[in-house]
C-alpha cells in the first residue's frame, strides 16, 4: 500500500496549486485600493470567486427615525459623503446596493402600537406587531429583492443601523421565511421552502441596541416589550449554527454624566464631546455632550453612567455570540447627537468604514488583508483558501 502523505506533501501541493492560482487569477484594485479579494467559503474553506464584492448584495437598515436618504446624501452633503458611496468605493456594486426604502415621516407608524392591547400597556408587545412589523414587514420583502436581483447566487449581507440592528435580527426571526404567505413564490422560481439563511449571509450591526434595559428601567422601554421579546425568544447569534454570520459594531466615545454633577467627576476629557458642540449644547439649555449621553444611555440601559457613542451605551451594543468590534472615538449617527451638525466620525463616515468593514467581512468569510501596501492579499490567506486545514501547519 502506499505510503500516507506526510505534512510536507500536502505543502508541497499547496505551493503547486498556489503557483497555478497566482498564474490564472489577476488582481484588479478599486479606487481607495480596497481590492477585488479572493474569497474563502467558510463552509468548505474553498476559493469562490463568484464572492467578489461586486456581486454581493447588500441591504442597508436605518435606524429609527433615519431616512434612506441618510445613508445617501447625509444632511445634503453630497453622495460623495453617503455611506452607499463608501462601500462603493470599496468595491461593492451601488446596484446591488439597497436601503431599505423609508421616509422620515413613516416612523410615526410605530404610534399604532398604542392600539396593540392590551400588549402595548403591558409591556408585552411583539416586533411583528402593530408598533414595529410594518419595518419588519418590509425588510424581508427588501431582502428578497436584493437576493433575486443579484440572480438568486449570493447571498445578501445585512448592515443593521442603531434600531435598524435589532429589526434586522427580528426579521430573521426564528428562521422560517414567510412573506405574507408567499415565501419564495418568485417570477424567478424561488424555492418557496426556503430559509432565512438562504437569503442571508450575515447581520452586520453598527451602534444598535440588542438587549432591553436592565431592572427598574426595563418597564420603561420605548419598544413596550418587543424589544424583550426578541431577546428571549431569538437570543444573540441565533442563526449563527445555521451559517449566518453576527458582528456587532460599537463606538466608545462619550461617557455620560448628569448636568448637576462636576465635570471634574469624569477623568476622560475625550469622552466629553468637542469644544464646538458643547457649546451648541450649553445655548440650548442641555448641558454638554456628556449630559445629553446620559439621558439616551439612561433610557437605553437604565444606567447613564457609562459609555457609548453618545446614543447607545457600548455594552448594549454588542450582541452575544457575534464578532464584537469596539470603535473608540466613533459616534452614533451622521449627526452629533440631536443636533443637525454632521460628522465624519460616525460608523459610516469614509474616515471609520475601514477601521470594521474588514473585519466584519473576514466573519462572512471573505478575507482581505490590508496590512500591506495597497491592501494585497498574504500568502498565508491564499494558502488558508486552497488547502483546508494548512491554517495550523502556517502559524
Amino acid at each position: 500500500m502506499p505510503s500516507r502523505p506526510d505534512r510536507k506533501d500536502f505543502r508541497a501541493i499547496a505551493m503547486l496549486q498556489l503557483i497555478v492560482t497566482l498564474c490564472c487569477q489577476f488582481q484588479t484594485t478599486s479606487a481607495f485600493g480596497f481590492p477585488t479579494p479572493f474569497t474563502k467559503n467558510k463552509a468548505t474553506n474553498g476559493v469562490n470567486n463568484s464572492n467578489l464584492l461586486s456581486k454581493i448584495p447588500i441591504v442597508i437598515c436605518p435606524g429609527f427615525g433615519n431616512d434612506q436618504i441618510d445613508y445617501l446624501n447625509p444632511l445634503d452633503q453630497g453622495d460623495e459623503y453617503g455611506f452607499v458611496s463608501a462601500l462603493v468605493r470599496r468595491g461593492f456594486d451601488s446596484n446591488l446596493i439597497q436601503v431599505l426604502p423609508l421616509e422620515r415621516y413613516e416612523w410615526v407608524n410605530v404610534a399604532r402600537g398604542l392600539f396593540d392591547i392590551p400588549n402595548f400597556y403591558t409591556g408585552n408587545c411583539r416586533p411583528d406587531g402593530l408598533g414595529y412589523g410594518w419595518y419588519v414587514k418590509r425588510l424581508r420583502k427588501t431582502i428578497e429583492e436584493a437576493y433575486e436581483k443579484a440572480g438568486g447566487e449570493q447571498k445578501v449581507i445585512l448592515i443593521g443601523h442603531s434600531a435598524g440592528g435589532w429589526l434586522a435580527r427580528a426579521a430573521l426571526g426564528d428562521g422560517s421565511w414567510d412573506l405574507d404567505g408567499d415565501a419564495g413564490k418568485s417570477d424567478s422560481g424561488l424555492n418557496a421552502e426556503a430559509r432565512a439563511s438562504d437569503r442571508v449571509r450575515a447581520l452586520i450591526t453598527i451602534g444598535a441596541i440588542h438587549k432591553p434595559p436592565a431592572g427598574d428601567a426595563a418597564s420603561a422601554c420605548v419598544t413596550r416589550g418587543a424589544l424583550s421579546y426578541l431577546d428571549q425568544t431569538c437570543p444573540g447569534a441565533f442563526l449563527s449554527e445555521e451559517g449566518v454570520a453576527y458582528v456587532s459594531v460599537g463606538g466608545d466615545s462619550v461617557s455620560g454624566i448628569q448636568r448637576q454633577k462636576s465635570s471634574a467627576s469624569i477623568n476622560d476629557d475625550a469622552k466629553r464631546g468637542s469644544k464646538e458642540v458643547n457649546d451648541v449644547y450649553k445655548v440650548r439649555g442641555e448641558g454638554s455632550a456628556s449630559s445629553v449621553a446620559y439621558t439616551a444611555y439612561e433610557s437605553v440601559c437604565g444606567n447613564g453612567e457609562t459609555t457609548g457613542d453618545g446614543v447607545v451605551p457600548l455594552e448594549w451594543s454588542l450582541l452575544e455570540g457575534s464578532r464584537t468590534i469596539v470603535l473608540d472615538g466613533v459616534l452614533h449617527s451622521i449627526n452629533e447627537a440631536g443636533t443637525t451638525m454632521p460628522t465624519d466620525r460616525w460608523y459610516g463616515a469614509e474616515e471609520v468604514v475601514d477601521r470594521w468593514l474588514t473585519e466584519a467581512l473576514e466573519e462572512t468569510g471573505i478575507s482581505v488583508d490590508s496590512s500591506r501596501n495597497g491592501n494585497e492579499f498574504s500568502l498565508k490567506t491564499m494558502f488558508e483558501s486552497i488547502i483546508p486545514g494548512v491554517k495550523n501547519d502556517l502559524a
